[in-house]
């Protein structure tokens, strides 16, 4: 048994190039990193840059360095599809052989008539892609007046629920929601994610709450998550980890509500423990930019994380491994608001080990999984998609 850590940082929706597939998913040309760093005239990320990630790609601001402190490369998501639920999976070592369903054109109507019956629900507002934060301007009104939940669903596997906590009550709202995944969102229907979305406000003035909760579906086989749990390490999920996996194989469940707080929180798990493995989701990279196509906020989150990685390099020991990665891209320069299909680059630093090792592109996000599966010398590891990259780091 490794006595060491592992921290997994996922920087969502921070992807480093169109996968050789992106056009069948509308996203030729996509480049998270590359096509934000252009829009705003150079990212300026130092901390990352000496770790290698100008190595991995061409990104306007960030010098490829002879000598990096961590090894570097790129991955393919060999998973169908490319939300944030199939793309942690696969990094966990479990991948999604058939797509989650979508819905550009809002749910049918057996969904809905379904919907209405089991939650008791006297009506729905919206059945539409929406941006989260103009639907409730849209229907907020009418949302009020009549307590029908807003409903509505993006480019991602997703069934949200929108309603004012004045007019449904959280526990209300996460009732309507459990019963939804449970009951309805089953079988051909069963979307990556039903998600509670309140708001707060007035007319004119609506605003999103932290009260945010998501019900994913539960992985079909085990992650890496539950194996480290089964073996009796420590498991630590940060942000919105415990939403993705529906909770299973953590110990510690650190919900979070921006990238600073999520930051923090990593910070502080990485100084307290000796040994375990902790995986951050680092939300606002997608969720504040590149759904609102805004390279300038992007390229500013960055810099911001980049701030906190010589801290969190200070924090490492000899044997400990900090992985830095994505899980899809999100280009905030197209002329989507959805997730793009992507490489995702990763970053791999251990105080102990070695340094500037091109780890190539891997043909999968599993290889992460794999990788912390060897790392801490799991039994059952064989259990996991992917192949492990522990002897080019260590």
């Amino acid at each position: 048994m490794n006595s060491g850590k592992v921290v997994l940082v996922v920087l969502d929706g921070v992807g480093v190039g169109e996968l050789p597939d992106a056009d069948a998913y509308g996203d030729r040309g996509a480049n998270t990193l590359g096509n934000t760093a252009r829009a705003v005239g150079g990212l300026r990320v130092p901390n990352l840059e000496r770790l290698g990630l100008g190595n991995i790609a061409a990104i306007a601001g960030v010098q490829e360095v002879r000598d990096a402190l961590a090894c570097y490369g790129k991955m393919a998501e060999r998973s169908a599809g490319k939300d944030s639920t199939t793309g942690h999976w696969e990094l966990a070592g479990l991948i999604t052989e058939r797509a989650f369903p979508l819905y550009p054109n809002g749910f049918p109507k057996e969904v809905l008539e379904k919907f209405l019956a089991v939650t008791g629900c006297a009506g729905f507002l919206g059945n539409k892609p929406a941006s989260g934060t103009e639907i409730i301007k849209e229907r907020g009104d009418e949302h009020v007046r009549t307590g029908f939940p807003i409903v509505y669903t993006s480019g991602d596997s997703v069934f949200q629920i929108a309603a004012h906590e004045e007019v449904i009550p959280l526990p209300r709202l996460y009732q309507i929601c459990r019963k939804a995944r449970e009951e309805v969102l089953v079988g051909p229907h069963a979307v990556g994610r039903v998600i509670a979305r309140p708001f707060i406000g007035s007319s004119g003035t609506y605003t999103r709450t932290a009260g945010r909760k998501d019900f994913a579906l539960e992985p079909p086989s085990a992650t890496v998550w539950d194996l480290l749990l089964e073996e009796g390490h420590t498991t630590v999920g940060i942000g919105k980890i415990d939403d993705l996996f529906a909770g299973r194989g953590l110990a510690e469940k650190i919900h979070t509500s921006s990238n600073a707080e999520g930051i923090r929180e990593t910070l502080r798990a990485a100084r307290r423990l000796s040994s375990g493995f902790v995986m951050t989701n680092l939300v606002d990279f997608d969720t504040q930019y590149g759904h609102r196509q805004n390279p300038q906020g992007l390229a500013e989150a960055l810099a911001e994380f980049d701030a906190s990685v010589p801290e969190l390099l200070e924090i490492l020991q000899a044997e400990d491994l900090l992985i830095i990665t994505a899980d899809h891209g999100n280009d905030p320069t197209d002329n989507s608001t959805d997730h793009s299909r992507e490489y995702v680059p990763i970053l791999c630093y251990c105080p102990g080990g070695r340094r500037n090792v091109n780890l190539g592109t891997r043909s999968t996000y599993a290889d992460v999984g794999k990788t912390v599966a060897e790392y801490f010398r799991l039994r059952s590891a064989e259990k996991l998609a992917g192949s492990s990259f522990l002897t080019q780091v260590l």
